[in-house]
């Protein structure tokens, strides 16, 4: 009948009446916007931490070098002779001994570097005060072209001139000619430093194939072990190849240099070829020091003016043709490091570890780049803005009338 009006199912009234299933109803209403904020807490904290992290680093390195920058040095040298271990170990030598032939054929290297370089390069520059006066008369035509600055030049000169030097009452103490022999004579924290990180190279190559077992073997998905195997090998790839190839060339180009230097009438053509390729390392301002270090070498050693700079011209003329023809043709696009990011990096480590951090400069941003193309880059703007997280939503239900931006709407559940 019409006027018979059909009552309420019993369990919809008890449901709209219950107020625990009310409250109830109403926290998992207020669950998105819970979570956003939570996302939102967790945003800012990353952020800050980070750009806490970023600032911090720089000087934590800086003002901890005497820990950090042999640490650089022992990782960057073990990386680069993971090849020869590897090689020492497939012919069934134990990892200790593979490693500690590692160890001693590269201080042998070093100490044959130092006897080239600094040995000679000791007496040499000791000659400095006496030759003061040859090299104030080989600049002499190139100071008149700027006659302003004469007078100033000249009183400069005049007064390292007449610095006497000083005389060791004793006997002279002959200069080093070996690591053992400069380690002897120098800071016990240099000791230390060099003692620290040929240990750190030795054990870091000792428990090398260890360690990249078990980074591999502990992750828990085939494809994160398979990832974190190839970046490991790239880095090991990346780094003793880069080092390896400029380490040729830069000895080639050294022994060349010297070659030239030796036919025009320079003393100690290798020490001039060993600061040559050592310089070379350091991308675009080594060869420039390099030069001015020959220069100045031609200005005390020849009394001719234009003699005394082609010695620096030959070998900046060799720089030219190994950076622009023989690298890139060695060693191709497979290497290839933005120029920006390398002078980045140079100001950046040259500032933190001075010399050192200018040599370290790029094998580390080799290592820092191909752990993070491997790796790949963390997605923090997308985090912070891509799926809402700081992101003002506006969503219209009705013409009219807009949701503000801290509530959030869930899809529309199907009506039958």
């Amino acid at each position: 009948m019409s006027g018979v009006v059909e009552a309420a199912p019993a369990s919809s009234v008890s449901t709209l009446n219950d107020p625990a299933e009310q409250i109830e109803a109403a926290n998992s209403a207020d669950e998105p916007r819970v979570a956003l904020r939570r996302d939102r807490l967790l945003a800012a904290l990353t952020l800050t931490a980070g750009l806490g992290l970023i600032i911090g680093l720089p000087f934590a390195l800086k003002a901890g070098a005497e820990f950090f920058m042999p640490t650089a040095v022992a990782i960057v040298v073990s990386i680069a002779l993971i090849p020869l271990l590897e090689w020492l170990e497939a012919r069934r030598l134990p990892p200790a001994i593979a490693s500690l032939l590692c160890v001693i054929l590269f201080l042998v290297a070093a100490n044959v570097a130092l006897a080239a370089i600094v040995v000679p390069a000791i007496d040499f520059f000791r000659l400095l005060p006496k030759r003061i006066d040859r090299i104030q008369e080989n600049l002499e035509p190139l100071l008149d072209l700027y006659s302003n600055l004469e007078g100033y030049a000249n009183r400069t000169l005049r007064r390292l001139a007449a610095t006497p030097v000083r005389q060791s009452p004793t006997a002279a103490v002959a200069p080093p000619s070996s690591i053992l022999e400069l380690a002897a004579t120098s800071a016990p924290a240099v000791i230390i430093q060099i003692l620290y990180a040929v240990l750190v190279t030795f054990f870091f190559l000792t428990g090398w194939t260890r360690t990249r077992t078990r980074m591999i073997t502990s992750r828990e998905s085939f494809g994160g072990a398979m990832a974190t195997a190839r970046v490991i090998q790239d880095v090991v790839d990346d780094v003793s190849s880069y080092l390896g190839t400029i380490t040729a060339i830069n000895i080639v180009l050294g022994l060349v240099t010297a070659g030239a230097l030796n036919l025009l009438g320079m003393p100690f053509p290798l020490m001039w070829g060993g600061i040559v390729a050592l310089f070379n390392y350091i991308p675009y301002f080594g060869p420039v020091i390099a030069a001015l270090l020959v220069a100045l070498g031609g200005l005390m050693t020849f009394n001719d003016v234009a003699t005394a700079l082609a010695a620096p011209a030959i070998m900046y003329g060799l720089h030219l043709i190994e950076a622009n023809v023989v690298t890139p043709l060695i060693v191709g696009h497979r290497l290839t490091i933005s120029p920006v990011l390398i002078l980045v990096s140079l100001s950046f480590w040259g500032w933190v570890w001075g010399t050192i951090g200018a040599l370290l400069a790029v094998p580390l941003l080799i290592i820092i780049q191909t752990i993070i193309k491997g790796a790949g880059k963390p997605d923090i703007a997308g985090f912070l803005f891509e799926h809402g997280t700081l992101v003002r939503q506006t969503v219209k239900r009705s013409p009219g009338f807009e949701k503000s931006d801290d509530e959030v709407v869930d899809s529309p559940s199907p009506v039958a």
